[in-house]
């Protein structure tokens, strides 16, 4: 089972963004992908003449696998925030693993990548005149539809074998999307059937971080993504949905991860959508 998201979301300040750079997704084609592969991304922009732009974003428990001439490698988990300068001309091609779908590719634990990257050969076996060839490849396509392919094709020839425990996994993050009144690590256990640390295990092997971080970061992905349409939000409630005990460690967490409170984010969020529409 596989839950349905705003793939916008992750974007902070996607108003501001959206002026400077496009962005295209697409599904896997092949059907058996699906399971291990969320979706391919592209971006490209054209700042020449223009201010650099720096890009952030909240990363979901997912590794993608980045393609950029002569940059590109795997990107674990990001705990943290990530910011990209944009600048002159430039396009990315990347693969979105789901949840717990890079670690059948790898038999590896997940959380080894977590917060680090790595290259094509440490995990394919990509010598670097095949990775050269592999991004001339893709970046002389004529279309974003032939790129994906290309590295679609890449992954499809790699293709490993069904893993039961990842679909276990994949119904446990549909569940904590799909239920935002689950808060805790306790109610993914109860709701599973599964030992706490029998869960924290399974997440640290197959996603790279653990379960109480993945509620949170789809919790605050939400508010964040709330706050950037203009939503006037009700701090108490929220914070009561969210199973904090309080609205400071609310805010404390939102600002240790966005780099800036609620009531900011919502007001620089505003003031990007005024200047956009005047333009």
């Amino acid at each position: 089972m596989r839950a349905t998201i705003n793939p916008s979301r992750s974007i902070l300040h996607p108003q501001a963004g959206a002026t400077r750079f496009q962005l295209f997704r697409s599904v896997p084609t092949n059907e058996a992908l699906r399971a291990f592969v969320e979706h391919f991304w592209i971006v490209r922009w054209d700042l020449r003449g223009q201010e650099p732009y720096v890009q952030e974003t909240l990363p979901y428990p997912s590794v993608h696998l980045v393609c950029e001439r002569g940059k590109t490698q795997i990107v674990g988990v990001d705990t943290g925030k990530f910011s990209r300068l944009l600048e002159g001309e430039g396009r990315v091609v990347a693969a979105k693993f789901t949840p717990g779908g890079f670690y059948p590719f790898v038999n590896v634990p997940v959380c080894a990548f977590t917060n680090r990257t790595a290259s094509l050969e440490e995990i394919f076996g990509v010598d670097s005149a095949a990775l050269e060839a592999l991004e001339e490849t893709i970046f002389s396509c004529p279309d974003e539809a032939a790129m994906v392919a290309c590295l679609e094709s890449f992954l499809g020839e790699r293709l490993p074998a069904h893993d039961a425990k990842l679909d276990t996994i994949q119904q446990i993050i549909a569940s904590i999307i799909a239920h935002p009144e689950i808060t805790s690590v306790t109610d993914l256990a109860v709701r599973f059937d599964m030992n706490k640390r029998s869960l924290q295990r399974l997440f640290r092997q197959y996603v790279g971080v653990g379960p109480k971080w993945v509620i949170k970061r789809y919790r605050l992905h939400e508010v964040a993504e709330r706050l950037a349409a203009g939503e006037r939000m009700d701090w108490q409630r929220i914070v009561w949905e969210l199973g904090y005990t309080d609205q400071a460690h609310f805010i404390h967490d939102f600002q240790s991860i966005v780099g800036q409170t609620p009531t900011q984010y919502a007001q620089q969020a505003q003031g990007a959508a005024a200047t956009a529409m005047r333009s």
